[in-house]
């Protein structure tokens, strides 16, 4: 199982949207990867779940976790090709660990904890819980935002993850994000040529 989690080798800066659900990840990734000319890998998780949902009426279960774990990295690499210097990802392992732990009494497959502290993002967003729950087949939790804010907080710090919290209505969001990744990318580059 172990090369079905591994992150494939990129020269693409790989940036994460990170965070509780209904947050605003998988708008803001897909603005800002139109935004920059580039792919987004979408979350793999909801259309798994949404065609379980859809088909058995069934809720995500332990023996669910790894083969979303697998899809979603699956997709991640096949994408990371396409990319053009950018990568944008709507979640990543270390979300999809804190969910099986968050949901399954603390259980977290060994191999999806290594590699979901193992694989690299150059950059996390952490999206604030300060915009309004939207309901829908999958998400359950609209009670708990701020428990849960705190946890993906948390992961990124106990994990030395790179990030900055992105707060606001949807344009001060893609104003935000666009002046950080800018700032991030010039940085890179100046660090790269030097």
């Amino acid at each position: 199982m172990e090369k079905h989690l591994q992150q494939q080798k990129s020269n693409c800066i790989k940036i994460v949207l990170f965070g509780p659900e209904s947050t605003g990840k998988s708008s803001l990734a897909k603005f800002l990867a139109s935004h920059y000319k580039t792919h987004y890998v979408e979350e793999y998780a909801r259309q798994y779940l949404q065609e379980k949902w859809d088909k058995s009426g069934k809720v995500c279960e332990k023996k669910d976790i790894i083969p979303i774990a697998k899809g979603q990295i699956k997709n991640e690499n096949i994408i990371s090709k396409k990319a053009n210097r950018i990568l944008f990802c709507d979640t990543d392992l270390l979300t999809t660990a804190l969910y099986s732990r968050l949901y399954f009494n603390g259980y977290c497959d060994a191999e999806l904890d290594k590699f979901s502290k193992h694989n690299y993002y150059d950059l996390y967003l952490l999206m604030d819980i300060d915009i309004e729950w939207v309901k829908d087949d999958l998400r359950d939790r609209p009670n708990e935002r701020a428990e849960l804010f705190s946890l993906f907080k948390k992961s990124l710090i106990e994990n030395n993850k790179n990030f900055i919290t992105i707060s606001g209505n949807f344009k001060k969001r893609i104003k935000t994000s666009i002046e950080f990744i800018d700032n991030f990318l010039y940085s890179w580059i100046f660090t790269f040529i030097s």
